[in-house]
């Protein structure tokens, strides 16, 4: 990593990891990272993650466009190695089908992150540099143990596919490009004041990421009840084990209590109903021959 001259600002990225350490570590303790990296992360909450990174992404790329002439963000426009939008849509494409843009959702976080996003390329640009910074550098990192979690937890084509999200074919080594990130990051020409607002933009970064986990979370905690309560009750069916037959269910007190109505109880009717059907059997048999 590049070590910068006496008398300059200190590290922006060494500043940057120790302003938002703490806000990185309540990020990964949401509820919704601790599932996923116990490897408990379902089809649907996986579908779910990437419509939110989509949306992300394609507000934090088009605002990296509008400044990709920034003296301020130039530095760590890497559109080539970081761009994240083609590879979400080639995943969502996998998932959801040729309609996949009519079937997710932007949901209020998600909207939320994205408004800030366009607001800081469009009003404050030298804070994009923390977006970028959060978002690009921790799909380098973490992202890559996701990647194996939810291949192996999804039961994903050994192929790749589906989790393009994850790739970065232009980055040969992750190690030495982050060592070049941190590096041009720390090049941006700026005063104290400036640099504090960046640090500050990404903890606010962070925090709008924990608002889109809480989210996924509420999501999919909504719609869990509905589907336990389908799939707990199996439709009933009739099973064969050896030369038994075994009934899909034990009929209730209600039921036997209807069936044995349909008889009469009186004896003499009884008879009578026996000997009509007797007679009956008797006048069909003789009309066959």
């Amino acid at each position: 990593m590049a070590q910068l001259s006496e008398g300059m600002h200190r590290d922006l990225s060494e500043a940057l990891k120790e302003c938002t350490k703490d806000v990185h570590e309540q990020a990964e303790n949401t509820e919704f990272m601790k599932s996923f990296q116990r490897g408990q992360v379902s089809l649907r909450e996986f579908k779910l993650y990437l419509a939110s990174l989509y949306y992300i992404y394609c507000a934090l790329e088009e605002e990296s466009e509008r400044n990709k002439d920034n003296p301020v963000y130039a530095p760590v426009h890497f559109p080539a190695e970081l761009y994240r939008t083609a590879a979400l849509e080639q995943d969502l494409q996998y998932f959801y089908g040729p309609s996949w843009r009519e079937d997710i959702r932007c949901h209020e976080a998600t909207q939320n992150y994205v408004n800030r996003l366009h607001h800081v390329g469009q009003y404050e640009p030298e804070l994009l540099v923390a977006h970028a910074y959060t978002r690009y550098l921790g799909d380098l990192s973490g992202g890559q143990i996701l990647k194996k979690i939810a291949q192996k937890s999804l039961h994903l084509p050994s192929t790749g596919e589906g989790l393009a999200f994850f790739n970065f074919p232009g980055v040969t080594n992750i190690s030495k490009f982050k060592q070049l990130y941190r590096a041009r990051m720390n090049s941006i020409p700026m005063d104290s004041a400036t640099e504090e607002r960046i640090l500050q933009e990404a903890r606010k970064s962070f925090l709008l990421n924990i608002e889109v986990f809480e989210e996924l979370q509420r999501l999919v905690s909504q719609k869990q009840p509905m589907e336990n309560s389908y799939f707990a009750q199996p439709k009933p069916e009739l099973r064969t084990r050896g030369n038994k037959m075994h009934s899909p269910a034990p009929v209730t007190d209600r039921a036997q209590m209807t069936h044995s109505n349909i008889l009469p109880g009186a004896p003499l009717l009884r008879w009578t109903l026996a000997l009509f059907f007797l007679a009956a059997t008797i006048a069909v048999g003789m009309y066959a021959m």
